[in-house]
């Protein structure tokens, strides 16, 4: 990423307004790091909390100029569409049920959307988002960042090129440890944190903070879409009601099999995200925790290893990867680059140009959307005692 596009297109960065990733957020501030390391934003407005003395603190401490502090998000979209300095894009990191209100009102003022997943709670809102995107012209990029990482990006490549064959074979698994504890109670009261509570964090914990990644990594990778799954889904720790398990069986469109389980009550382990995809010619293998190494096993040869800006990198992953071979990049830099490429596309849609393609392959309102429905089959399939039930699938143009 030697060459910045926007500015060569634009003269100048994007105006990025940040809607919630206050103090104490994790995710905000990868947002907000995400968006500025390779130079294609300035972070110009925000309202980083709900909390209005919060807002004002946390806005000073990133650096805001007091008029552009905001601590109400309507207003925030608002006042910023009325300013010929107004934020272009908005970029939304908040509790899960207020993303379709935050992302409609952007939308309608004409701004593009960054949007944290998942991309809404409820069927209802994921469709009518999808229409409004769709009606509208305007970009929706939903942060599925670990579809960023270079290897990731080489996966999905060799898939198209061909080097697996016909994929038959797929094993997806994100395994955490946070909630193994088994003295660690479900919270309880008036203020619980927000993803424990079904209305604001949606109806299962587990498959919006894990599963929708693990769910859209194999349709990245693939291109391939879920027809059949059946699963079961609930609590592994005894007395919890809180989801921290899910795991299903899997059909694709293609005629492939699949084994998806993910959760958080995994005793010592981290944040561990494989994929394993298997096809007529061979299979590819990769670890989020070593995220610089894709193992690819050629069925009539010995198995080979792709890094970054290593041997046999394909363009859509060299495009990806910032620094010379053997230097490893991470979470970051994975991030950013769904930012980055979110940024050429809508550089492209102001300016009337085309978009590099290698920068066209981030999750979109589609992805989102499909997302959402997978959520509720995995729910509907185990309240029905795992029976098999059909997706909905579909393309982005329908």
């Amino acid at each position: 990423m030697n060459q910045n596009p926007i500015i060569e297109k634009l003269g100048r960065r994007l105006r990025l307004a940040v809607i919630g990733g206050g103090s104490g957020s994790f995710i905000g501030a990868m947002h907000r790091q995400a968006a500025v390391l390779d130079g294609r934003y300035d972070i110009v407005a925000g309202a980083l909390s709900s909390r209005p003395e919060k807002a004002r603190s946390d806005g000073r401490r990133i650096g805001l100029p007091e008029d552009r502090i905001y601590e109400d998000a309507m207003k925030l979209i608002r006042s910023e569409s009325e300013r010929p300095d107004g934020a272009e894009v908005i970029a939304i990191m908040t509790p899960n049920d207020s993303h379709f209100q935050y992302a409609a009102a952007a939308l309608d003022s004409g701004r593009d959307v960054i949007c944290d997943k998942p991309m809404t709670n409820t069927m209802e809102d994921a469709e009518a988002l999808y229409k409004k995107v769709r009606e509208t012209g305007l970009v929706f990029c939903l942060t599925h960042n670990y579809s960023g990482y270079p290897m990731v990006r080489q996966a999905r490549a060799m898939v198209r090129d061909g080097f697996l064959g016909s994929v038959r074979l797929i094993q997806v698994e994100y395994v955490q440890g946070g909630k193994a504890d088994e003295n660690d109670p479900d919270p309880t009261g008036h203020d619980i944190p927000w993803r424990y509570d079904p209305v604001r964090g949606g109806p299962s914990l587990v498959m919006g903070d894990i599963g929708t990644h693990a769910h859209h990594l194999i349709r990245y990778i693939t291109g391939l879409e879920v027809t059949e799954l059946s699963a079961e889904i609930g609590a592994i720790v005894p007395g919890r009601k809180t989801h921290d398990f899910a795991g299903a069986l899997l059909r694709f469109d293609n005629g492939a099999r699949g084994c998806f389980w993910v959760t958080q009550a995994a005793a010592g382990v981290e944040n561990s995200l494989r994929i394993r995809i298997s096809g007529t010619a061979g299979t590819v293998e990769w670890d989020q925790e070593i995220p610089q190494r894709l193992e690819y096993k050629p069925l009539a040869g010995p198995s080979e290893l792709r890094t970054p800006n290593g041997p046999g990198i394909l363009p859509l992953a060299k495009r990806a990867s910032r620094i010379v071979a053997g230097h490893p990049e991470g979470f970051h830099e994975a991030f950013a680059n769904i930012y980055s490429d979110a940024a050429e596309a809508i550089v492209a849609r102001r300016t009337g140009t085309e978009a590099d393609v290698l920068s066209t392959t981030f999750p979109t309102v589609f992805d989102g959307l499909m997302g959402v429905r997978f959520v509720h089959d995995v729910i509907r399939s185990s309240e029905e005692a795992g029976r098999w039930v059909s997706c909905v699938t579909g393309t982005a143009k329908d």
